[in-house]
């Protein structure tokens, strides 16, 4: 049973107290306003307000500061979902930058390629480098076209500045290509300017050398070297590079030509196999003093030719 403390009290009692509020609250009411402001309840009313109206001030600067708390966290909250948005707009916009530029860079290899194919009228099949070798004594690429897209053991193998090698075994899909700088490679060359023929070959370093050239051969830092077509072990008229470097002089049998390859291989991306070239056709021009060493180069081309038939066999074999 609950507790009514209310139980024992008289309600006559309780009625008699509240005649006696209310007639007090008339008497006062009346006074109040009979007297003057100087009168004794105005003072007792002064009094009270200046007691209470810093406990006002002070909860209106609590509500103030709950409300600027309460805003500060939503605006913390709303900061950080911008925040997180802007995030992950910036790393949308960086991968859209990053592929515009390779394939903007894509773009310009490809521009390289095909400014080779119209000048040299060359008659081919593009495609991309899908493996490189990285053992120093078979410097090798694997590229994405074979036998199905007409490409053969031997033909030359072209990037976007230059020759850069030759396919030495064919799949279906895929093929093979001996990079010039391979330490077996040899192309059959001719000297821009003088028209001296030798071999360029490549080395372990990847450093391009010309070699088999007469001794009194005429070479000069800055010619241009081009493939010659001896032997036919690449088409004649493509550009090789540029000799950078001579050791020795003409007439000394241990002059060493250092040739700087046109095509970069390190970074190579995209090339073409050549199938013909009809605009890289160079005649080379013969006298009397160079013929020994034409006769030479050719006997060299042809060395490298059989070797390469050889290579070819074996590896079709194989």
């Amino acid at each position: 049973m609950g507790l009514n403390f209310q139980e024992g009290r008289p309600i006559g009692l309780t009625r008699a107290l509240l005649v006696a509020a209310l007639a007090a609250s008339v008497v006062l009411m009346t006074l109040y306003s009979n007297e003057g402001e100087q009168g004794p309840l105005h003072a007792v009313q002064s009094g009270a307000h200046a007691v209470l109206a810093p406990l006002g001030v002070a909860g209106s600067s609590a509500g103030a500061l709950a409300e600027d708390a309460g805003a500060a966290a939503a605006d913390s909250a709303a900061s950080e979902e911008t925040l997180t948005a802007l995030r992950e707009r910036n790393a949308e916009l960086t991968q859209l930058l990053t592929q515009s530029e390779e394939y903007r860079l894509e773009a310009e290899r490809l521009q390289g390629l095909l400014g080779l194919k119209e000048t040299y009228q060359i008659d081919g099949v593009s495609g991309r480098v899908i493996g490189r070798s990285t053992d120093a004594w078979n410097q090798t690429v694997t590229i994405d076209v074979g036998s199905a897209d007409g490409v053969e053991s031997g033909l030359t193998v072209v990037g976007p500045s230059g020759v850069v090698g030759q396919v030495i075994s064919v799949q279906p899909g895929s093929a093979t290509v001996r990079l010039l700088s391979d330490p077996q490679s040899g192309a059959a060359a001719i000297i821009q300017s003088s028209r001296a023929e030798g071999i360029v070959r490549g080395s372990l370093s990847g450093q391009l050398t010309l070699q088999n050239l007469e001794a009194n051969a005429e070479a000069k830092v800055g010619d241009v070297v081009l493939t010659s077509g001896l032997g036919g072990s690449y088409v004649k008229g493509l550009l090789i590079g540029t000799i950078v470097r001579i050791e020795g002089s003409a007439g000394d049998g241990s002059r060493t030509i250092y040739v700087s390859p046109n095509e970069s291989t390190g970074a190579l991306e995209e090339v073409m196999v050549v199938f013909d070239a009809t605009g890289a056709d160079v005649t080379p021009r013969q006298s009397g003093s160079s013929s020994s060493a034409a006769s030479s180069a050719r006997s060299s081309a042809d060395a490298l030719s059989d070797d390469d038939a050889g290579q070819d066999d074996a590896g079709d074999e194989g």
